[in-house]
């Protein structure tokens, strides 16, 4: 079967902008629009020129500038919008002027306090005053899905008459089913078959029910040949189709929609990152195709047949939408296959076996510690085992307590030659506290000349590293210890330490043995 274009109209600028909090200046409506001409959109919904200066700055500027999509402009059927539209978009080299206007029962009774008669006038009307400046005009019949299903086909039928040359049928608050939707799109296209041939048929979903896609595609595959939709999926309440969904479905499953969009995949993840910056609406993490999870894999089962073959559990290339590749995320459910090619890729490919499976059970602890295990944290692990010496003196235990006006207290307990050791004290800090303790029990004599930490990770449950210098016996000696709990990785930082010395032989004679 022959594949269809579908054209995809990009309403980020103009529906997704009202989306509460996401107000857009002219200059970063200028960035987004120039990312979406990148991205090869066909259509540009600019913004709505009549409802403020700004907005028709920021219309006009997109206008001038960018040059290969249709750039659209909004308006209700009222002349000083359209004339608000023809002046914003004056300088396009392509412009479409967007028309809507109420039909369904409940909008004409409330809102517009008008007959179905003089609804199909005014359409009518507006439609063709505009044809003098507007070869392309879209006409919208607001809240379509929820309109008479007779009464939508005579609307689309005289607005066609009169020269609307693309019909936009919206689920304006997301009210419709895929099945009744198909339906509506099929029925129309019966009543006037020129729709989604010499007519574009659009559809702009809602998501107040979260089927905006799915309702989008339903359309697609009874005859619509235009999809409304934003990037993230922004928009009015619930937000709009999502772009990246709507392309990535047509792209994915070719083999049964039998259509395609000229939409420039390997652009969507930039496009989609802008917008989230420049709109302060952070994409949730579960968020298909450009959600932080959407081609992230944690449990083992699934990285073990990842690594293998790819397909097995992914049906979309991350490469193909402008990510490096797939992300193993290494967690407590992470397997030893994908925590041996993640060693590999770090640069420690010649990690001995026994030294890999201690790595790996430093992993699975610090795994059960944390939300996420970061490659610095790996690094971190693999390093102290690369540099693994003798534990001759262990941290079994550790207690610290702190109260505002009084000197925190340490209890510490070391295990020496497979002896449990114990001691606490007091101190000027923490840290102070835990190194007396410590000195209680292995009376090195050992004096701390540095004491440096650092984020090893980013985000409230990061691994802290702490380097610290110790001075014994006329040597210096760096011991470095990390931890999720900064005083547990200072002690571990000093054992490190005492124990290169122990390793080193730095003392005259054996290390003194605890009392």
């Amino acid at each position: 079967m022959k594949s269809r274009k579908i054209y995809i109209f990009d309403t980020t600028l103009r529906d997704g902008e009202q989306s509460p909090g996401a107000s857009l200046t002219p200059d970063e409506k200028l960035k987004i629009a120039k990312q979406l001409e990148r991205l090869s959109v066909d259509v540009i919904e600019a913004g709505f020129p009549a409802s403020s200066p700004g907005e028709m700055a920021a219309v006009r500027m997109i206008a001038r500038e960018v040059r290969k999509p249709v750039i659209c402009g909004l308006a209700r059927t009222l002349e000083k919008d359209i004339e608000a539209c023809r002046r914003a978009l004056e300088p396009a080299a392509k412009k479409r002027l967007h028309l809507f206007l109420a039909t369904s029962q409940i909008h004409r009774q409330y809102k517009l306090k008008k007959g179905k008669k003089e609804i199909i006038r005014i359409a009518v009307d507006h439609i063709r005053s505009a044809k003098k400046d507007f070869s392309q005009i879209e006409f919208s019949p607001e809240d379509a899905s929820r309109t008479e299903p007779g009464f939508l086909a005579d609307v689309t039928r005289a607005a066609v008459d009169a020269g609307a040359t693309s019909i936009n049928i919206p689920d304006t608050v997301g009210y419709t089913v895929p099945r009744e939707f198909e339906d509506l799109i099929r029925f129309l296209i019966k009543k006037n078959p020129e729709l989604g041939k010499k007519v574009v048929l659009s559809v702009h979903c809602h998501n107040d029910l979260g089927l905006a896609v799915a309702n989008s595609l339903a359309a697609v595959l009874a005859g619509a040949n235009q999809v409304e939709c934003t990037i993230n999926g922004i928009g009015e309440r619930a937000g709009n189709a999502s772009l990246e969904e709507i392309v990535m479905a047509i792209d994915t499953r070719k083999d049964f929609i039998h259509c395609s969009t000229g939409i420039r995949l390997v652009e969507i993840t930039k496009a989609s990152r802008m917008v989230s910056h420049l709109t302060g609406m952070v994409v949730q993490p579960n968020k298909a195709i450009v959600g932080r999870n959407a081609f992230s894999h944690e449990s083992g089962i699934h990285q073990d047949g990842v690594l293998k073959k790819r397909q097995t559990y992914e049906i979309m290339d991350p490469k193909r939408i402008g990510l490096s590749g797939t992300q193993l995320i290494l967690g407590k459910l992470s397997g030893r296959h994908a925590f041996k090619e993640r060693i590999a890729k770090l640069g420690y490919g010649r990690l001995n076996e026994e030294d890999t499976v201690r790595a790996f059970r430093q992993f699975k602890a610090l795994a059960d510690k944390k939300k996420y295990v970061f490659d610095e944290d790996i690094e971190a692990i693999l390093e102290n085992e690369i540099g693994r010496i003798p534990e001759v003196w262990k941290l079994e235990h550790l207690k610290v307590s702190s109260e505002t006006g009084k000197k925190p207290h340490a209890a510490v307990s070391l295990s020496f030659k497979n002896k449990i050791h114990a001691a606490d004290s007091g101190g000027d800090g923490p840290v102070d506290a835990c190194y007396k303790a410590v000195e209680k029990i292995v009376k090195s004599g050992a004096r701390v000349t540095h004491y440096g930490i650092q984020s090893v990770t980013g985000g409230m449950d990061a691994q802290g590293e702490v380097t610290v210098k110790l001075y014994v016996s006329n040597h210096e000696v760096t011991g470095r210890g990390t931890s999720t709990d900064i005083i547990e990785a200072s002690v571990k930082a000093y054992l490190f330490a005492l124990n290169k010395i122990s390793a080193r032989s730095l003392f005259p004679g054996e290390m003194p043995s605890p009392v």
